[in-house]
């Protein structure tokens, strides 16, 4: 399976990271990572891609990274559907306190409009 990792560089971003990291090297995967930039994110494009590719030679895996820029959540539509990944993963939602999820812009533009499966890691 060929799957893209959207990463922002958020806490979750990185849980999802190594979950994907640890499913990848499971079951064979190729993987892609996907960093996209985001104003509510402290770090910048190249303090994620650093972390990124420790996490990525920790687990002895190499794996494409791309840097995105625009709307996070376009861009990562247009990179799944047109480059042919069977699966998109993203991080994020938060629970509200009624226990319904909440999510965010580009989260919500992910999931409306990709044609490639998604999968949301929170």
């Amino acid at each position: 399976m060929n799957v893209l990792l959207g990463i922002d560089g958020s806490d979750v971003s990185f849980d999802a990271l190594d979950d994907t990291i640890a499913r990848t090297n499971e079951t064979g995967d190729d993987l892609t990572v996907a960093i996209v930039d985001r104003d509510e994110v402290e770090l910048d494009p190249d303090e994620i891609e650093t972390r990124v590719r420790d996490e990525l030679a920790d687990a002895d895996l190499d794996a494409p990274i791309e840097r995105l820029s625009g709307h996070p959540g376009s861009e990562l539509v247009e990179l799944a559907d047109g480059d042919g990944f069977d699966r998109l993963v993203i991080p994020g939602g938060k629970r509200s306190a009624l226990g319904k999820i909440r999510l965010d812009e580009m989260i919500e533009f992910v999931l409306l409009n990709a044609e490639t499966t998604v999968t949301l890691i929170r």
